[in-house]
């Protein structure tokens, strides 16, 4: 359940960035609420993500992602342009991501620990 706590924090996460662009500086109403409850809804699954998943794993896959499908948006939709150097940066970040899961930490099972203040 942790991985589609995830799937949807990015989604969220990337409906916050589109409705940040349609607000046009928060000079619109509508898409100014829109961001605030789509990124308080991102972070609230990336929240309840990290209860299985590595905090340096969740985030890397939750902002990479988020990355990839705004880059493709913006292009797609919004006449951005696409060129060689932000192809190869977006295929680093995509490595790194992918190198992260391979290092196993992506699918310990292990609980987190629970820090406690005044010890």
């Amino acid at each position: 359940m942790h991985w589609v706590y995830l799937c949807l924090a990015i989604l969220f996460e990337v409906a916050g960035t589109l409705s940040m662009k349609m607000s046009e500086g928060f000079s619109k109403l509508l898409p100014s609420i829109l961001l605030v409850v789509f990124y308080i809804c991102s972070l609230s699954f990336l929240t309840l993500s990290l209860k299985q998943i590595e905090i340096s794993v969740a985030y890397a896959i939750w902002s990479g992602l988020g990355i990839m499908i705004i880059t493709l948006i913006g292009y797609m939709f919004f006449a951005e342009q696409i060129n060689g150097l932000k192809i190869i940066s977006i295929l680093l970040i995509i490595a790194g991501v992918v190198l992260l899961n391979l290092s196993g930490s992506a699918h310990a099972q292990e609980q987190p620990k629970t820090y406690q203040s005044g010890n």
